[in-house]
């Protein structure tokens, strides 16, 4: 195959290191598909594929995967945020699209300058809408459902419109099937103010100070609830924050993160992961997404 060629729906096609597109590093070469419409998007779908946001939350294999890997461009990366009057009240504003593939901080930002309140929680995660959505990715000061009025999901053959209350969705999880793919979606939003807004995100910014700065795929573990110390606080109880393994380590800073000190493997990420749920007495649900 060549190493870049266009579909017969003009998708750029190109064999790639996944390591480029993930916050942790990791990853090998897969043939990567940027579609910019729905056209282009039925067309990669038509084959075995995955779908590829802003790469936090994910570990993928040093070998790559088979399947195609699917980035949202073009009408998928554009943001309205025009009140729609049909939809919205004095109370609460509901926007124009959103697409799937608009990076979460830059969309932050301008919601911020705006006035615009309800997703404040999310501000620190690099991921990309559509992904934020899939796993309802959050911290304790809100999730990305929190500002979600409706949304497209595009499946093979098919794209439809949901609201919320249509899907199971909960604690870091969207109830939307893995093989569906989030292509845009309309915000909930309150009238404030940028300042009131930023006051809000600085908050939450700063509880996650202690967040590690190094490449990361973010929290390993859901936290197991029913009254258990959280994921971090039981792996740093089974003595493992700094354990290592060739260029990946627990981090000294939060037990749940695991970071890339450069040069990292994905065999390195999988080992320490095998390590903790071998320390930990308590069943632990991974965050991560891992492929294949």
């Amino acid at each position: 195959m060549l190493s870049v060629f266009q579909s017969a729906t003009g998708a750029k096609v190109e064999r790639l290191p996944l390591s480029r597109f993930t916050t942790l590093g990791v990853g090998g070469d897969s043939e990567v598909w940027i579609v910019q419409n729905h056209t282009q998007l039925a067309e990669a779908m038509s084959a075995p594929y995955r779908i590829l946001g802003g790469g936090s939350n994910l570990v993928v294999s040093d070998t790559g995967v088979p399947e195609r890997v699917i980035r949202l461009s073009g009408e998928f990366a554009s943001t309205d945020l025009t009140p729609d009057e049909a939809l919205s009240t004095p109370e609460q504003l509901v926007t124009g699209w959103v697409g799937g593939g608009v990076p979460l901080p830059g969309l932050l930002r301008k919601i911020q300058k705006l006035g615009y309140s309800n997703l404040e929680g999310t501000v620190g995660i690099p991921a990309q809408l559509g992904g934020a959505i899939w796993m309802n990715a959050g911290t304790r000061f809100g999730e990305t459902f929190d500002g979600l009025h409706s949304l497209e999901i595009a499946a093979p053959g098919s794209t439809r419109t949901f609201i919320p209350d249509e899907l199971h969705w909960g604690y870091r999880d969207s109830g939307i099937p893995r093989n569906h793919i989030v292509t845009r979606a309309r915000l909930k939003l309150r009238p404030s103010t940028p300042a009131e807004v930023q006051t809000r995100m600085d908050a939450a910014d700063i509880a996650r100070k202690g967040q590690p700065k190094n490449r990361t795929p973010g929290c390993a573990f859901k936290n197991p609830g029913n009254g258990l110390p959280g994921a971090g606080q039981l792996i740093d109880q089974a003595g493992l924050k700094g354990r290592r393994v060739g260029n990946a380590m627990i981090a000294p800073e939060h037990a749940n993160f695991i970071v890339n000190l450069g040069g990292a493997s994905a065999h390195d990420v999988h080992a320490l992961l095998d390590e903790i749920r071998a320390a930990v007495d308590v069943p632990l649900a991974l965050e991560y997404e891992l492929w294949p």
